[in-house]
């Protein structure tokens, strides 16, 4: 189907939820996708059925903005698509539920910057990030490695086929089954200590492991701090790889992580320099020469460049490549993950704290115990916007930014649950008077928020269900 490039960009404000059922699928029993006549984009089932609707090949270079658009308009295709099958007085219970919509395109796009801006550097997945089945089967098949916790993360990843090699164990305090399992029923090797008690461990359970150091970092201006519960300071680091050497453990080399959303890329440059001085020590200890240095963590997609700048320096500058044989590794997960999964939710109840000043309190479907959980554990603060307004004049606001976050309805967002703790935010701004059967969606959920879902007071958010677009052609080879 030809289309032209003002075609492909279809206005991503367009506010006509009023004309209903406006997508006209062609269907063709014959052939392996269906048609979406307005967005020029192919739909498919993956091979383990998965729905995914991908943008056509139209042979085109598109530039970022270009993949911006078709992204936001096949996001809020299928945002439309879904919520407009709902109808609260016939629909079967649970229909209104939150749902993600997903662009598997955003994260191929993400790959492809990584592996230009950071080139030295391997990407090892963190999983536990998002743990989504299809997020994971697509970042195997480009060939990521994956960075896993725990026996249930490793299980999955190395059903999917991914080389052991490409998996490390990156947990500094492993529970012992989980560690004799390691041993005896897979083939990975690589993994993290950072204490004594933990070499122990590893000479009774796993004797013949590839251990990383795991050394503390300044993250002080991080999201998420992780030095105050891992990393040895570099005082005991050469005590350790003695200890190492005397349990004849194989110490083969060196990890930090300097928080998760690092704010200060050059937190980074002190990290290498700290991870020279323990390659080093143990040179000096005449231990057999180390050969990973894992960098983990802390990439954000809005500094990315920044921080792989100052990365990229301070790798030339400690750790030259000069064929030394060396292997650099990193644990990513917010960075491609967060921006490429929105989430939709009901709104279930309305009440006016004072009408005359346009001050409501609303309730949606799914709040801090569920999909937003990110407010109380990752530090994030998710912005309610109107998606659907059933109002006089019945809106599609998906990415009508101009109209979003602005407006006379100062509105709080509360969760389902019946805890006073399940506040979404005390005051926004609503462009109109949000109701009930309404829809507000969410930006930029794709990170610790469905890995960390719970079935808190009844309520299935762990279960949430995940629409996915791809707008991107060249992933069709790894969907």
């Amino acid at each position: 189907m030809a289309s032209t490039a003002t075609e492909r960009q279809h206005h991503v404000e367009e506010n006509s939820f009023s004309r209903r059922n406006s997508l006209s699928y062609e269907s063709d029993d014959s052939h392996e996708s269906s048609v979406i006549t307005l967005s020029s984009v192919n739909r498919f089932e993956d091979e383990k059925g998965h729905k995914v609707v991908e943008s056509h090949n139209y042979h085109h270079h598109f530039s970022e903005e270009e993949y911006r658009q078709l992204s936001r308009k096949m996001v809020g295709d299928a945002f439309r698509k879904r919520i407009e099958s709902i109808d609260l007085d016939t629909c079967q219970t649970g229909s209104e539920d939150s749902f993600f919509v997903a662009d598997l395109g955003v994260i191929y796009r993400q790959h492809l910057r990584w592996t230009k801006v950071l080139p030295r550097v391997e990407p090892f997945y963190a999983v536990k990030c998002n743990n989504d089945s299809r997020v994971l089967g697509m970042m195997a098949k480009l060939g990521l490695g994956f960075d896993c916790a725990s026996k249930n993360e490793l299980t999955t990843i190395l059903n999917l086929g991914v080389d052991p090699s490409k998996v490390i164990y990156a947990n500094p305090c492993k529970t012992p089954s989980y560690l004799r399992y390691v041993a005896e029923q897979t083939e990975v090797k690589l993994m993290t200590f950072d204490n004594a008690d933990e070499l122990y461990k590893c000479k009774r359970f796993f004797p013949n492991a590839h251990l990383l150091l795991r050394i503390m970092t300044d993250d002080s201006t991080s999201l998420c701090q992780l030095s105050v519960k891992f990393g040895a300071s570099m005082d005991a680091t050469k005590p350790l790889l003695q200890l190492a050497k005397e349990l004849e453990l194989n110490v083969v080399g060196v990890a930090f992580h300097v928080g998760s959303g690092c704010a200060d890329p050059n937190t980074f440059t002190e990290s290498v320099k700290n991870a020279r001085q323990v390659f080093d020590q143990a040179k000096e200890l005449g231990m057999p020469d180390m050969h990973v240095l894992d960098v983990g963590g802390g990439f954000e997609s809005e500094t990315f460049e920044a921080s792989a700048k100052v990365l990229n320096q301070a790798l030339d500058d400690y750790f030259p490549d000069d064929n030394s044989g060396l292997r650099v590794i990193a644990e990513p997960g917010r960075y491609y993950v967060a921006t490429a999964f929105s989430l939709a939710t009901n709104v279930i109840g309305r009440r006016w704290v004072d009408q005359d000043a346009c001050r409501a309190m609303v309730y949606i479907n799914d709040g801090v115990y569920g999909n937003l959980n990110c407010i109380m554990y990752d530090h994030q603060l998710p912005v309610p916007k109107v998606l659907a307004y059933n109002g006089d004049d019945r809106q599609f606001l998906y990415g009508a930014d101009d109209m979003n976050c602005q407006g006379k309805y100062e509105m709080s967002f509360w969760g389902p649950t019946c805890d006073g703790l399940d506040c979404i935010t005390t005051s926004c701004k609503m462009p109109v008077a949000v109701d009930v059967g309404d829809w507000i969606y969410f930006d930029t959920v794709g990170a610790y928020t469905l890995c960390a879902a719970s079935s808190f007071n009844g309520f299935d958010t762990h279960k949430t269900d995940v629409v996915y677009v791809c707008s991107d052609f060249r992933t069709r080879d790894v969907l």
